[in-house]
């Protein structure tokens, strides 16, 4: 029988939670142009302008942990307004940047984004999985997720469209925008009433191991927990499954106007075009997933899904390395992928913390350290400057999925 997405009584703050994912998908999207803009207007090398990725991913990183631990103090409605400050904060750092044309000075600012997107997404993943029943709690986050997909799809057709435009505008324009916008949903944020809600231990053996359960009144600090989570191997699988996905999402995305531009398929404007089709097509991905996973298992979904990544990227490789190379075909396969994979990072996510109950928010932080793996795009950019070929870096990503493939296939034999 099909289950709720949620409840009447969490459909304001499921809203306000889901504007979120747009306002995050957006400014992580936008890395993938200005990583292009970069190597053009700076006149630096793939490998050079991969460091856009490299600060902000390794800003999650670093804060994925004291992200969890301020929020699991103090909640998730104040965790979301530190988040929302971080991100209009570096925002207008942009604009000293620009007037500097310093390559560092972006970075920077970059950096303390990505500090804030920690927080937005540490707070928002685990609490759109608590907005109702927990046999929806994968679909609802692959609802929100959509929204995400839709902020992704949107930034390299909109600031691809600007910067490539040969118009001459200024990079700091669309980041401007964006913190002004940011500020506006901090306000209404710290406006908004937003439950704290405390789900209750499940018991299972299946998703925790018998070490890690605790009753429900038992107060454990945030360190304590992270202890008892790295003991836990189903949890830790779920960990290294999805840093493995992250690595190979965020490296295509980066790598996707270096590639088709490098093999002089595309210009820079056609390929940004064509990226934000590709994301509005996992966009669709999403919301098909959503609806799928109120009927199917969703680790039997993420399984096919997996397969189909792993068919997509191997055929890819398979197809530019032959003489009779048909571009439109590998250039159909790299679309196709973000339909596959557009389910899998909140599906991984969720499945991640199931049964985990009082330790979900600093799971939920050691999990929000894998866009770390979005640093496997300097792995593509050296690979790709080192041996000449556009098409030897996608092992590093067709491995990734072969990693979500065994983490799903162990999930569906439960």
């Amino acid at each position: 029988m099909k289950s709720s997405l949620t409840e009447r009584r969490y459909v304001v703050p499921f809203v306000l939670i889901t504007s979120l994912f747009f306002l995050w998908g957006f400014a992580r999207a936008i890395l993938d142009v200005l990583n292009k803009h970069f190597q053009t207007e700076l006149n630096i090398s793939i490998t050079q302008s991969s460091l856009v990725q490299v600060t902000t991913y390794l800003g999650y990183f670093l804060m994925a942990i004291p992200a969890g631990l301020l929020i699991n103090k103090v909640g998730y409605k104040r965790g979301v307004v530190t988040g929302l400050l971080l991100y209009a904060i570096g925002a207008f750092l942009f604009v000293p940047g620009t007037w500097a044309n310093s390559f560092s000075g972006y970075l920077v600012a970059l950096f303390v984004i990505a500090c804030g997107l920690v927080f937005l997404e540490t707070a928002a993943n685990p609490y759109a999985t608590e907005l109702g029943p927990k046999e929806t709690a994968s679909s609802r986050l692959n609802l929100s997720q959509s929204f995400n997909g839709m902020g992704s799809a949107l930034a390299p057709i909109v600031v691809g469209g600007l910067l490539f435009s040969g118009s001459g505008a200024d990079v700091s324009l669309p980041y401007v925008v964006m913190g002004v916008i940011v500020l506006l949903v901090a306000l209404v944020f710290s406006r908004s009433q937003l439950p704290e809600i405390q789900r209750e231990e499940e018991q299972s053996s299946q998703s925790l191991n018998s070490e890690i359960v605790q009753s429900s009144n038992e107060e454990v600090s945030g360190l304590a927990n992270l202890r008892k989570l790295f003991h836990n191997r189903t949890f830790l699988f779920g960990l290294g499954a999805l840093l493995a996905y992250e690595v190979s999402e965020i490296s295509i995305n980066s790598y996707f106007i270096n590639f088709t531009t490098g093999m002089e398929w595309l210009t820079p404007a056609n390929a940004s075009y064509i990226l934000g089709l590709s994301l509005f097509i996992f966009m669709g991905g999403r919301f098909v997933g959503s609806w799928i996973m109120r009927r199917i298992p969703a680790q039997r979904v993420l399984l096919w899904c997996a397969c189909g990544s792993v068919i997509s990227i191997a055929l890819l490789i398979i197809n530019c390395q032959l003489s009779t190379l048909n571009y439109h075909f590998s250039l159909a396969l790299l679309v196709a992928n973000y339909f596959f994979e557009a389910i899998m990072f909140p599906t991984i996510f969720s499945l991640s913390l199931r049964g985990l109950g009082s330790l979900t928010k600093s799971a939920s932080s050691l999990l929000m350290m894998t866009p770390v793996g979005g640093c496997g795009f300097l792995l593509m950019a050296l690979m790709a400057d080192a041996s000449g070929s556009l098409i030897l870096p996608f092992l590093i990503p067709l491995v990734g999925y072969l990693v979500v493939f065994l983490y799903a296939r162990r999930q569906a034999r439960g």
